[in-house]
């Protein structure tokens, strides 16, 4: 029997080649995922790690815990437990780090590298071993900044130039005094780094007289757990906690796995996709190969094969296509990830140096994804030809399905659609994190059921395409016919394509749903005419309120600050607003008394005060950082969103218990509205900070379609290759089952059916193969689409669907470029076949 298979699969092999592509292509998504992701984080695991050679023994400030009303505050680092640490025994040195955001400007006035890796630091005396200078000097005082190599290199920023930067909203233009060289992770990821002496840097970030770590080095033969031991001695345990710098660089490799760890994750689920979908081609194939082989399985049940043996004998074809599959995938696979790791840095992203990363690991998921999924998808045809009686299968009785077994299968199918209808309807009815298992699991029973419903849905929804099909004459006649003699087939074929609509549909119904909501709540909750804030969300300086404050034509400023606090002892975030100017700013639905801000008299959103039980009136008391405690009133509720939220009380009440003040946004009110000129001189009041941005409510809806724009483009990309997987099976099925029905069209061929008509009646079937499963592929989509989207949009009142129909008409046109596409080469192969040899076939 074994010898056997493998002639089956070598008597079969351009038959099976469209399976080996599609666990081809699924092992190769998987493969390149898990090579890219372990290439990525190597390589930055390996540059962390050279960051911590300087360090030994770091020491960092303990963040104090919430106690009862207490505010937790965090310790500072003085000088003198820096001289302390330094005289420490086993000690060799100590260095005060003080680090924060800061932005570069290139010459053309454009940010350096992304916002989130732009940042500063101070430099350590006159020869800090930390950041070896390759030009110039140290700097010294407020004048001076030294810079990376990379970033010099990328501005082409040389010593002695003025550079302008940014460290919380306001313009600074130092000198380059020097350029050094680091091994900083951010900067190996295409970040900048600035820094400056250590009292520049310290009156920059907001920590004059204080460090945010002291590294210290261990003189030679000294162990870091043995230097860290001597440190414990003299360190204050309420003050700061000490660890090795192996601890360090440890816990940073874990960082940095924990972080690639949701980018694999995310791309191994669309490489299931891809997989899952290829089953369905896959099941089919072996279906139909099966059913051609029915007379040859019944001769070797006949000469005395077992049941079992049958199945063993497709199984082992089954592990061999899977074999060769996962072995190309592998190799594939690996080609991706290198091209995916040269992607990133062609789109600009900066990944460190390192080798390709292939671990035994990944040869193994690869080579077992692959056997396992082929022999799983083989199983049930190889156990269906196995249970069919020799005398049977002779006489090849046993091909229709019988109405017991279709009344079963539908009845099925329909048990399971209506359980997942049901659990998704529930599903929207909860809150957002609730209702996402419950959405997920409704969403599989529902697709399992249509799924299975498939061949009874296919005869309804095919022959809504007859009139269509009637202009095309015998060949769409015909094509109809074809499409509908096996429901099973059909739907096999249509599923793979249905699964990956369904995905696209819903993603875009969904964002195209929650763009619409978050654009209607700007517009709704704001009244100012421009937001005012730091690119990479940091805090702004109190300067820039004012400085925008003074540009001729503003007429209202109000900053939004936060600050923590305990009420009822729980933490709660106060914000801080400007109480004169806030109401002009906003547009806020007031639901219980006044919108009144001043002293003592705070607004509260609706659900802060449920649950706190307020009302207008109510009094609480709160405590603030500073540990001071203050008797509030609550004077108005208003109904929240997701931009506009929580406590509101007036900066002048606020700012004298906050430890440092800082803006998160500032909201402005010009007298002539929005307008070209009124941002231009706002722009130029900031200096035109490339750190700052200076959004209109058009900007603000902009920012947020780009940001859906690209995660649908994404997952566009991403579900691409389901798509393709999809069309190799139309075209499999097709190619299979135009051999299966060589003597049919060589028949039709004899009666007078041209070679066009023979090509024109396999595309029309592809055509409407694929159309079908374009059809059910959107009507899933938007119910998913709805139901994720009242899901995630619950807290939103100005959620509500909306279809793009554009997109819907885009999607189902694909489906027919599908069907076209797919039927080429057996539609062509059809009307190539010899008459009379085709005839003369069985």
């Amino acid at each position: 029997m074994f010898r056997t298979a493998l002639r089956t699969v070598l008597a079969h092999k351009a038959r099976l080649l469209m399976t080996v592509l599609a666990v081809l292509l699924g092992v190769a998504f998987v493969t390149g995922t898990l090579v890219f992701t372990n290439t990525v984080s190597d390589a930055y695991q390996k540059s962390s790690a050279k960051g911590f050679d300087q360090v030994d023994v770091a020491i960092r400030p303990q963040s104090a815990a919430d106690e009862g009303d207490t505010v937790g505050r965090t310790p500072k680092l003085t000088r003198e437990l820096l001289d302390k640490a330094a005289a420490a025994p086993g000690a060799a040195s100590a260095i005060g780090v003080v680090d924060g955001f800061t932005a570069i400007a290139g010459k053309d006035g454009k940010l350096v590298g992304s916002g989130f890796q732009s940042q500063g630091g101070n430099y350590w005396g006159g020869k800090d071993p930390r950041y070896p200078l390759t030009a110039g000097h140290a700097p010294h005082g407020a004048g001076e900044v030294a810079i990376d190599a990379e970033t010099a290199r990328r501005t082409g920023y040389r010593v002695g130039d003025t550079v302008r930067l940014s460290v919380d909203g306001p313009v600074l233009k130092p000198v380059v005094s020097g350029v050094f060289t680091t091994d900083d992770g951010n900067v190996a990821a295409g970040g900048s780094l600035a820094l400056f002496d250590t009292a520049t840097a310290q009156k920059l970030f907001h920590s004059a007289g204080s460090y945010d770590e002291i590294d210290v080095r261990a003189a030679p033969g000294t162990s870091q757990s043995a230097l860290r031991r001597a440190l414990d001695a003299i360190v204050p345990k309420d003050v700061a906690s000490t660890t090795t710098g192996r601890q360090l660089a440890d816990d940073q490799a874990e960082q940095i796995s924990s972080s690639m760890s949701g980018m694999r994750t995310g791309l191994l689920v669309f490489a299931g996709i891809a997989l899952f979908v290829g089953t369905f081609i896959i099941a089919n194939t072996f279906t139909m190969l099966v059913a051609q082989r029915t007379r040859e399985l019944a001769l070797l049940r006949a000469v005395g094969a077992s049941r079992r043996q049958v199945t063993r004998s497709v199984l082992i074809e089954a592990f061999v296509v899977g074999a060769v599959a996962a072995v190309a995938g592998l190799a594939a696979g690996i080609g991706i990830g290198a091209g995916m790791r040269s992607l990133i840095g062609t789109l600009g992203a900066t990944v460190p140096d390192g080798p390709l990363v292939v671990s035994p690991g990944t040869v193994g998921t690869a080579l077992l994804v692959g056997v396992l999924v082929t022999m799983l998808a083989a199983w049930l045809p190889g156990r269906r030809a196995a249970k069919i009686p020799p005398v049977a299968a002779m006489s090849s009785v046993h091909a229709k399905a019988t109405t017991r077994s279709l009344v079963l299968r539908n009845t099925v199918g329909a048990l399971f659609a209506a359980a997942g209808v049901a659990v998704v309807l529930a599903a929207t009815t909860m809150d957002g994190s609730d209702g996402q298992a419950p959405m997920g699991l409704g969403a599989v029973l529902l697709v399992i059921g249509v799924f299975v419903l498939t061949p009874l849905l296919s005869r309804p929804l095919i022959a809504a395409a007859a009139p269509a099909l009637r202009v095309f004459g015998i060949s769409g006649k015909l094509a109809r016919q074809n499409s509908v003699r096996n429901p099973r087939r059909t739907a096999a074929t249509a599923s793979a394509l249905m699964i990956g609509l369904t995905l696209i549909t819903g993603m875009t119904v969904m964002a195209g749903s929650l763009q619409k909501a978050i654009d209607e709540m700007a517009g709704s909750a704001i009244s100012a005419d421009y937001v005012v804030s730091m690119a990479n969300g940091n805090a702004l300086s109190p300067d820039v309120e004012k400085k925008l404050g003074a540009v001729d034509g503003v007429t209202g400023v109000s900053p939004l600050r936060n600050a923590p606090s305990r009420i009822d002892r729980e933490t709660e975030y106060l914000t801080g607003v400007n109480g004169a100017a806030i109401g002009e700013l906003t547009d806020l639905t007031v639901e219980d008394g006044s919108f009144t801000v001043a002293g003592s008299r705070v607004v509260v959103d609706s659900y802060t005060a449920a649950s706190h039980g307020w009302k207008a009136g109510s009094a609480f008391r709160v405590s603030y950082e500073d540990g001071k405690k203050q008797d509030l009133t609550v004077a108005g509720v208003y109904e929240g969103n997701e931009l506009i939220r929580g406590i509101m009380l007036d900066n002048a009440t606020l700012a004298p218990h906050q430890s440092r003040v800082s803006d998160m946004q500032v909201m402005v009110k010009t007298a002539g509205g929005a307008s070209d000129a009124a941002k231009d001189r706002l722009e130029k009041a900031l200096g035109d900070n490339p750190a700052v941005e200076v959004q209109d409510k058009q900007d603000l809806s902009d920012s947020i379609a780009r940001m859906f724009t690209l995660v649908l483009n994404m997952l566009y990309g991403l579900l691409a290759m389901a798509v393709i997987v999809a069309v190799l099976g139309v075209v499999n099925t097709l190619a299979m089952s135009v051999f299966e029905r060589s003597q049919e069209i060589g028949m039709l061929r004899a009666i007078g059916l041209d070679r066009k008509g023979v090509k024109r009646m396999v595309r029309l079937e592809s055509l409407v193969i694929s159309l079908f499963g374009g059809v059910l592929g959107i009507g899933l989509g938007v119910f998913f689409g709805w139901a994720a989207g009242r899901l995630l949009g619950s807290g939103m009142t100005t959620y509500e669907l909306v279809l793009p129909w554009g997109r819907m008409a885009l999607f189902l046109l694909l489906a027919a470029v599908v069907g076209v596409l797919a039927a080429l080469w057996p539609a062509r192969r059809a009307a190539r076949l010899n008459t009379l040899t085709a005839i003369k076939s069985e």
